[in-house]
């Protein structure tokens, strides 16, 4: 799993943790499956044309079996962000609440311009276009621009 427990550490006291959760790692690592999830349903592609447009595309299977010190530090901190809100979900003890939700707002938005290409980052592995998939398709939406101007002199 790409996200554990231990990292939980960086963004939610344990004592919280235990007290939410009353014990049960269970919780705790559903909620880290579903942070997971969720990054990898940010970061994948998807058939629709507009993912042919010449942005990166990411090798998710790749950044998020790393384990260690091999995982980025970023996706990783994202992650633990919005896997403490799905484990606070269950209960509120002695955590505010709105920043949580605050802060899962901004990890959302981020990996939503990383998956759109608005963002980038360079130390995350990318899949390189097939040279022999040979599209011939068009992907540009439309073509623009102007005759050269008319004079009758």
């Amino acid at each position: 799993m790409f996200l554990n427990i231990t990292d939980l550490g960086a963004n939610i006291y344990e004592y919280q943790i235990e007290e939410i959760t009353e014990g049960n790692d269970d919780i705790v690592v559903q909620g880290l499956q579903a942070a997971e999830e969720e990054i990898r349903s940010y970061l994948s592609g998807n058939n629709k044309k507009e993912w042919k447009d010449g942005r990166l595309i990411y090798d998710v299977d790749k950044i998020l079996t790393q384990t260690g010190a091999d995982r980025n530090a970023l996706i990783v901190r994202h992650g633990i962000t919005i896997a403490k809100f799905y484990i606070m979900d269950l209960s509120n003890v002695d955590v505010i609440m709105e920043q949580a939700k605050d802060r899962y707002d901004r990890a959302i938005a981020w990996l939503k311009k990383l998956g759109t290409g608005e963002l980038n980052l360079s130390t995350l592995p990318v899949i390189e276009p097939d040279p022999d998939e040979g599209s011939t398709e068009d992907t540009s939406p439309f073509a623009y621009g102007s005759r050269a101007k008319f004079s009758h002199e």
